[in-house]
Protein backbone atom coordinates (compact mmCIF):
# COMPACT_ATOMS: atom_id res chain seq x y z
CA UNK A 1 0.00 0.00 0.00
CA UNK A 2 1.00 3.48 -1.02
CA UNK A 3 2.43 5.61 2.01
CA UNK A 4 1.39 9.16 1.75
CA UNK A 5 2.39 12.16 3.64
CA UNK A 6 -0.49 13.35 6.26
CA UNK A 7 -0.84 17.32 6.23
CA UNK A 8 -3.68 19.05 7.71
CA UNK A 9 -5.26 22.16 5.93
CA UNK A 10 -4.99 23.55 9.49
CA UNK A 11 -1.23 25.38 8.69
CA UNK A 12 -3.05 27.10 5.61
CA UNK A 13 -5.43 28.91 8.08
CA UNK A 14 -8.43 28.04 6.28
CA UNK A 15 -9.88 25.37 8.74
CA UNK A 16 -13.49 24.38 7.19
CA UNK A 17 -16.62 24.84 9.28
CA UNK A 18 -19.00 22.04 9.39
CA UNK A 19 -21.83 24.71 8.11
CA UNK A 20 -19.93 25.58 5.35
CA UNK A 21 -18.80 22.57 3.61
CA UNK A 22 -20.63 21.46 0.04
CA UNK A 23 -19.88 18.16 -0.73
CA UNK A 24 -20.97 16.27 -3.76
CA UNK A 25 -21.07 12.49 -4.06
CA UNK A 26 -20.93 11.95 -8.49
CA UNK A 27 -22.19 8.57 -10.12
CA UNK A 28 -24.30 6.32 -7.42
CA UNK A 29 -26.22 4.68 -10.28
CA UNK A 30 -27.54 2.05 -7.92
CA UNK A 31 -28.67 4.29 -5.38
CA UNK A 32 -26.80 2.80 -2.53
CA UNK A 33 -24.62 5.34 -0.49
CA UNK A 34 -27.18 7.06 1.51
CA UNK A 35 -28.34 3.38 2.69
CA UNK A 36 -24.95 2.55 3.40
CA UNK A 37 -24.57 2.15 7.65
CA UNK A 38 -21.87 5.05 7.37
CA UNK A 39 -23.93 7.34 5.78
CA UNK A 40 -24.63 9.10 9.28
CA UNK A 41 -21.36 10.48 9.33
CA UNK A 42 -22.63 13.09 6.13
CA UNK A 43 -25.38 14.32 8.40
CA UNK A 44 -23.75 16.96 9.54
CA UNK A 45 -23.00 18.16 5.82
CA UNK A 46 -24.67 19.99 2.84
CA UNK A 47 -23.87 16.62 0.96
CA UNK A 48 -25.46 15.93 -2.63
CA UNK A 49 -25.93 12.60 -4.11
CA UNK A 50 -26.02 11.87 -8.39
CA UNK A 51 -27.47 8.91 -9.40
CA UNK A 52 -27.22 9.74 -13.09
CA UNK A 53 -24.14 11.27 -15.00
CA UNK A 54 -24.03 13.97 -17.22
CA UNK A 55 -22.18 14.27 -20.23
CA UNK A 56 -21.84 18.18 -20.92
CA UNK A 57 -19.11 20.07 -19.70
CA UNK A 58 -21.32 23.00 -18.65
CA UNK A 59 -24.00 20.16 -16.91
CA UNK A 60 -21.49 19.15 -14.89
CA UNK A 61 -20.07 22.42 -14.08
CA UNK A 62 -23.46 23.22 -12.87
CA UNK A 63 -23.43 19.91 -10.35
CA UNK A 64 -19.88 20.61 -8.68
CA UNK A 65 -19.73 24.72 -9.03
CA UNK A 66 -20.75 25.29 -5.17
CA UNK A 67 -18.77 22.08 -4.29
CA UNK A 68 -15.91 22.82 -1.44
CA UNK A 69 -15.46 18.21 -1.20
CA UNK A 70 -15.88 15.97 -4.35
CA UNK A 71 -16.30 12.47 -3.77
CA UNK A 72 -15.68 10.79 -7.14
CA UNK A 73 -16.82 7.37 -7.54
CA UNK A 74 -14.45 5.10 -8.65
CA UNK A 75 -13.87 6.11 -12.67
CA UNK A 76 -16.96 6.86 -13.97
CA UNK A 77 -16.57 10.93 -14.39
CA UNK A 78 -13.85 12.53 -16.07
CA UNK A 79 -12.09 15.73 -14.29
CA UNK A 80 -10.14 17.63 -16.39
CA UNK A 81 -8.17 20.66 -16.40
CA UNK A 82 -10.63 22.95 -18.55
CA UNK A 83 -13.63 21.36 -15.20
CA UNK A 84 -11.15 22.20 -12.68
CA UNK A 85 -10.83 25.98 -13.90
CA UNK A 86 -14.06 26.31 -13.56
CA UNK A 87 -14.74 25.38 -9.81
CA UNK A 88 -12.57 28.21 -7.39
CA UNK A 89 -14.44 26.79 -4.23
CA UNK A 90 -13.34 22.93 -5.11
CA UNK A 91 -10.83 22.30 -2.11
CA UNK A 92 -10.54 18.78 -1.75
CA UNK A 93 -11.34 15.27 -3.78
CA UNK A 94 -11.85 12.49 -2.24
CA UNK A 95 -11.33 9.16 -5.03
CA UNK A 96 -12.98 5.98 -3.92
CA UNK A 97 -11.21 3.48 -5.86
CA UNK A 98 -7.41 4.63 -7.49
CA UNK A 99 -6.69 7.70 -9.22
CA UNK A 100 -6.54 7.14 -12.54
CA UNK A 101 -6.96 8.58 -16.32
CA UNK A 102 -10.04 10.07 -15.62
CA UNK A 103 -8.19 12.66 -13.20
CA UNK A 104 -5.81 15.23 -13.82
CA UNK A 105 -3.94 14.87 -10.99
CA UNK A 106 -1.56 17.81 -12.13
CA UNK A 107 -4.72 20.08 -13.04
CA UNK A 108 -5.51 19.47 -9.54
CA UNK A 109 -1.88 20.31 -7.85
CA UNK A 110 -1.79 23.33 -9.90
CA UNK A 111 -5.17 24.49 -9.11
CA UNK A 112 -4.41 24.09 -5.10
CA UNK A 113 -7.03 21.09 -4.83
CA UNK A 114 -5.80 18.16 -2.86
CA UNK A 115 -6.91 14.86 -3.51
CA UNK A 116 -6.72 11.64 -0.89
CA UNK A 117 -6.56 8.28 -3.18
CA UNK A 118 -8.50 5.22 -2.07
CA UNK A 119 -7.83 1.46 -2.63
CA UNK A 120 -8.51 -1.27 -4.51
CA UNK A 121 -10.90 -3.88 -3.58
CA UNK A 122 -8.80 -7.19 -4.71
CA UNK A 123 -11.11 -9.77 -3.46
CA UNK A 124 -14.56 -8.32 -5.43
CA UNK A 125 -12.89 -8.19 -8.23
CA UNK A 126 -11.15 -11.40 -8.23
CA UNK A 127 -14.49 -13.18 -7.29
CA UNK A 128 -16.54 -11.25 -10.09
CA UNK A 129 -14.13 -12.01 -12.32
CA UNK A 130 -14.31 -15.86 -11.47
CA UNK A 131 -17.88 -15.40 -11.52
CA UNK A 132 -17.82 -14.39 -15.24
CA UNK A 133 -15.18 -17.06 -16.24
CA UNK A 134 -17.45 -19.90 -14.59
CA UNK A 135 -20.87 -17.97 -16.39
CA UNK A 136 -19.10 -17.81 -19.49
CA UNK A 137 -17.22 -21.04 -20.37
CA UNK A 138 -21.12 -22.73 -18.96
CA UNK A 139 -22.90 -20.81 -21.07
CA UNK A 140 -24.87 -19.55 -18.40
CA UNK A 141 -26.06 -15.85 -19.92
CA UNK A 142 -27.04 -17.61 -23.15
CA UNK A 143 -29.05 -20.25 -21.16
CA UNK A 144 -30.75 -17.99 -18.59
CA UNK A 145 -31.83 -16.04 -21.44
CA UNK A 146 -32.98 -19.05 -23.53
CA UNK A 147 -35.15 -20.23 -20.75
CA UNK A 148 -36.75 -16.85 -20.20
CA UNK A 149 -37.99 -17.35 -23.57
CA UNK A 150 -38.97 -21.04 -23.78
CA UNK A 151 -35.77 -22.46 -25.00
CA UNK A 152 -35.31 -25.50 -23.07
CA UNK A 153 -31.40 -26.79 -22.69
CA UNK A 154 -31.00 -23.99 -25.53
CA UNK A 155 -28.44 -21.55 -25.52
CA UNK A 156 -28.60 -20.42 -28.84
CA UNK A 157 -25.40 -20.47 -29.61
CA UNK A 158 -25.57 -21.51 -33.21
CA UNK A 159 -23.52 -19.50 -35.39
CA UNK A 160 -21.94 -21.91 -38.44
CA UNK A 161 -18.63 -20.43 -37.34
CA UNK A 162 -18.37 -21.91 -33.98
CA UNK A 163 -16.56 -24.88 -33.63
CA UNK A 164 -19.29 -28.48 -32.66
CA UNK A 165 -21.03 -28.47 -29.42
CA UNK A 166 -19.84 -25.14 -29.03
CA UNK A 167 -22.96 -24.16 -26.85
CA UNK A 168 -22.92 -27.19 -24.74
CA UNK A 169 -20.25 -25.60 -22.68
CA UNK A 170 -16.96 -26.87 -20.99
CA UNK A 171 -15.54 -27.25 -17.69
CA UNK A 172 -12.43 -25.93 -16.50
CA UNK A 173 -10.21 -28.22 -14.92
CA UNK A 174 -7.65 -29.51 -16.86
CA UNK A 175 -7.88 -26.04 -18.96
CA UNK A 176 -5.18 -23.33 -18.98
CA UNK A 177 -5.72 -20.00 -16.90
CA UNK A 178 -3.68 -17.45 -19.00
CA UNK A 179 -3.33 -13.95 -15.98
CA UNK A 180 -1.50 -11.05 -17.79
CA UNK A 181 -0.69 -8.88 -14.78
CA UNK A 182 -0.16 -10.88 -11.40
CA UNK A 183 -0.99 -8.19 -9.13
CA UNK A 184 -3.19 -8.06 -5.69
CA UNK A 185 -6.22 -9.20 -8.05
CA UNK A 186 -4.88 -11.44 -11.15
CA UNK A 187 -2.52 -13.03 -7.94
CA UNK A 188 -6.49 -13.89 -6.53
CA UNK A 189 -7.91 -15.08 -9.81
CA UNK A 190 -4.62 -17.59 -10.37
CA UNK A 191 -5.23 -18.98 -7.17
CA UNK A 192 -8.74 -19.55 -7.93
CA UNK A 193 -7.96 -21.49 -11.27
CA UNK A 194 -5.26 -23.59 -9.31
CA UNK A 195 -8.39 -24.49 -6.42
CA UNK A 196 -10.37 -25.34 -9.86
CA UNK A 197 -7.54 -27.76 -11.58
CA UNK A 198 -6.60 -25.66 -13.71
CA UNK A 199 -2.96 -24.71 -15.15
CA UNK A 200 -1.96 -21.24 -14.86
CA UNK A 201 0.37 -19.35 -16.76
CA UNK A 202 0.93 -15.96 -16.15
CA UNK A 203 2.49 -13.12 -17.97
CA UNK A 204 3.39 -9.46 -17.25
CA UNK A 205 6.74 -7.39 -16.21
CA UNK A 206 9.70 -8.85 -15.20
CA UNK A 207 8.82 -8.48 -11.52
CA UNK A 208 5.05 -9.78 -12.41
CA UNK A 209 6.41 -12.66 -13.64
CA UNK A 210 9.04 -13.58 -10.55
CA UNK A 211 6.52 -13.42 -8.03
CA UNK A 212 4.27 -15.57 -10.27
CA UNK A 213 7.16 -17.97 -10.46
CA UNK A 214 7.59 -17.93 -7.04
CA UNK A 215 4.21 -18.83 -5.58
CA UNK A 216 4.75 -21.60 -8.02
CA UNK A 217 2.64 -20.49 -10.92
CA UNK A 218 3.96 -21.94 -14.72
CA UNK A 219 5.35 -18.47 -16.40
CA UNK A 220 5.00 -17.85 -20.63
CA UNK A 221 8.15 -17.37 -22.52
CA UNK A 222 6.66 -14.97 -24.58
CA UNK A 223 3.42 -12.79 -24.98
CA UNK A 224 2.26 -14.81 -27.99
CA UNK A 225 2.63 -18.15 -25.67
CA UNK A 226 0.06 -16.48 -23.47
CA UNK A 227 -2.77 -15.65 -25.91
CA UNK A 228 -1.53 -19.22 -28.09
CA UNK A 229 -2.16 -21.82 -24.80
CA UNK A 230 -4.62 -19.72 -22.51
CA UNK A 231 -8.37 -21.79 -22.77
CA UNK A 232 -9.09 -18.63 -20.47
CA UNK A 233 -6.88 -15.26 -20.57
CA UNK A 234 -8.02 -12.88 -18.02
CA UNK A 235 -6.28 -9.23 -17.77
CA UNK A 236 -5.19 -7.90 -14.98
CA UNK A 237 -2.60 -4.46 -15.74
CA UNK A 238 -2.98 -1.16 -13.95
CA UNK A 239 -3.43 1.44 -17.08
CA UNK A 240 -0.29 3.28 -17.84
CA UNK A 241 0.73 5.48 -20.82
CA UNK A 242 2.89 2.42 -21.68
CA UNK A 243 -0.09 -0.23 -22.25
CA UNK A 244 -2.89 1.94 -23.62
CA UNK A 245 -4.48 -0.27 -26.34
CA UNK A 246 -1.83 -2.97 -26.04
CA UNK A 247 -4.05 -5.92 -26.23
CA UNK A 248 -4.45 -5.80 -30.43
CA UNK A 249 -5.95 -7.90 -33.29
CA UNK A 250 -2.36 -9.61 -33.62
CA UNK A 251 -2.50 -10.89 -29.89
CA UNK A 252 -6.77 -12.26 -30.46
CA UNK A 253 -6.20 -13.49 -33.68
CA UNK A 254 -3.06 -15.90 -31.83
CA UNK A 255 -6.66 -17.57 -29.79
CA UNK A 256 -8.08 -20.70 -29.68
CA UNK A 257 -11.48 -20.91 -31.29
CA UNK A 258 -13.06 -21.93 -27.99
CA UNK A 259 -11.28 -19.73 -25.56
CA UNK A 260 -12.50 -16.64 -23.61
CA UNK A 261 -10.88 -13.65 -23.10
CA UNK A 262 -11.93 -11.91 -19.57
CA UNK A 263 -11.35 -8.17 -19.58
CA UNK A 264 -12.71 -6.76 -15.69
CA UNK A 265 -9.32 -4.39 -15.64
CA UNK A 266 -9.39 -1.24 -18.00
CA UNK A 267 -11.07 -1.08 -21.30
CA UNK A 268 -8.13 1.15 -22.89
CA UNK A 269 -6.38 -1.48 -22.17
CA UNK A 270 -7.45 -3.43 -25.54
CA UNK A 271 -8.22 -2.02 -28.97
CA UNK A 272 -11.88 -2.88 -28.59
CA UNK A 273 -12.67 -2.51 -32.69
CA UNK A 274 -9.90 -5.31 -32.68
CA UNK A 275 -11.66 -7.24 -29.99
CA UNK A 276 -15.24 -6.57 -31.95
CA UNK A 277 -13.15 -8.02 -35.32
CA UNK A 278 -11.43 -11.53 -33.23
CA UNK A 279 -14.90 -12.38 -31.76
CA UNK A 280 -16.24 -11.66 -35.83
CA UNK A 281 -14.01 -13.94 -36.92
CA UNK A 282 -14.75 -16.44 -33.68
CA UNK A 283 -11.05 -16.49 -32.34
CA UNK A 284 -11.23 -15.82 -29.19
CA UNK A 285 -14.97 -17.92 -29.35
CA UNK A 286 -15.76 -15.71 -26.02
CA UNK A 287 -15.54 -12.53 -24.27
CA UNK A 288 -16.20 -11.36 -20.68
CA UNK A 289 -16.13 -7.69 -20.77
CA UNK A 290 -16.94 -5.26 -17.60
CA UNK A 291 -15.10 -2.26 -18.89
CA UNK A 292 -15.90 -0.21 -21.65
CA UNK A 293 -14.41 2.88 -23.60
CA UNK A 294 -17.43 5.31 -22.58
CA UNK A 295 -19.57 4.76 -19.96
CA UNK A 296 -22.42 4.17 -19.66
CA UNK A 297 -22.38 2.59 -22.99
CA UNK A 298 -25.31 3.24 -25.45
CA UNK A 299 -27.67 -0.60 -26.17
CA UNK A 300 -26.41 -0.64 -29.69
CA UNK A 301 -22.71 -0.84 -28.97
CA UNK A 302 -21.05 -3.22 -30.92
CA UNK A 303 -20.26 -6.11 -28.10
CA UNK A 304 -23.61 -6.02 -26.86
CA UNK A 305 -25.05 -7.24 -30.16
CA UNK A 306 -22.21 -10.11 -30.39
CA UNK A 307 -23.88 -13.50 -29.16
CA UNK A 308 -20.48 -15.07 -27.82
CA UNK A 309 -19.85 -11.88 -25.65
CA UNK A 310 -20.81 -11.61 -22.12
CA UNK A 311 -21.31 -7.61 -21.10
CA UNK A 312 -21.70 -6.53 -17.54
CA UNK A 313 -22.19 -2.54 -16.73
CA UNK A 314 -18.96 -2.06 -15.03
CA UNK A 315 -19.79 -3.98 -11.48
CA UNK A 316 -16.78 -5.59 -10.90
CA UNK A 317 -15.27 -3.28 -7.49
CA UNK A 318 -18.45 -3.12 -6.56
CA UNK A 319 -20.02 -5.30 -3.43
CA UNK A 320 -21.88 -4.02 0.08
CA UNK A 321 -18.44 -4.47 1.62
CA UNK A 322 -16.55 -2.89 -0.28
CA UNK A 323 -19.18 0.12 -0.55
CA UNK A 324 -19.28 0.40 3.13
CA UNK A 325 -14.92 0.52 3.41
CA UNK A 326 -14.02 2.69 0.80
CA UNK A 327 -17.08 5.20 1.28
CA UNK A 328 -16.68 4.88 5.57
CA UNK A 329 -12.66 5.77 4.47
CA UNK A 330 -14.15 8.88 2.51
CA UNK A 331 -16.90 10.18 4.79
CA UNK A 332 -13.80 10.13 8.27
CA UNK A 333 -11.54 11.73 5.37
CA UNK A 334 -14.58 14.69 5.02
CA UNK A 335 -14.48 14.93 9.22
CA UNK A 336 -10.87 14.91 9.32
CA UNK A 337 -10.84 17.48 7.19
CA UNK A 338 -13.22 19.93 8.55
CA UNK A 339 -11.77 19.47 11.88
CA UNK A 340 -8.21 20.60 10.49
CA UNK A 341 -6.85 17.07 10.85
CA UNK A 342 -4.22 15.20 8.73
CA UNK A 343 -4.98 13.94 5.52
CA UNK A 344 -3.20 11.07 4.02
CA UNK A 345 -2.79 13.88 0.69
CA UNK A 346 -1.63 12.21 -2.79
CA UNK A 347 -0.68 16.04 -4.41
CA UNK A 348 0.91 17.37 -0.87
CA UNK A 349 2.26 20.29 -3.60
CA UNK A 350 -1.59 21.44 -3.67
CA UNK A 351 -1.00 22.66 -0.57
CA UNK A 352 1.71 25.28 -1.14
CA UNK A 353 -0.54 26.52 -4.12
CA UNK A 354 -3.47 26.86 -2.06
CA UNK A 355 -1.19 28.53 0.12
CA UNK A 356 0.38 31.25 -2.69
CA UNK A 357 -2.82 31.87 -4.11
CA UNK A 358 -4.42 32.76 -0.50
Amino acid sequence: MTNYPFLSYRLLHFKAQLVDMNIVILDDYQDTIRKLACASRLEPFSAKVYTNNVKGISQLVFRLKDADILVLNHGRTQITRQILEKLPKLKLIIQIGLVGPHLDLDACTSAGIAVIEGHESPTATAEFTWALIMSAMRRLSQYVGMLKHGGWQQSGLKRAAMPANFALGCRLAGKTLGIWGYGRIGSLVAHYGKCFNMHVLVWGSDASRKKAADAGHDVAQSREELFKESDVLSLHLRLGENNRRIVKLDDLSLMKNTSLFVNTANAELVDTDALVCALNRGCPGLAAVDVFDSEPILQGHALLRLENTICTPHIGSVDQESYETHFCAAFDHIVNFTEGKPLPILNPQALQFRQIKG
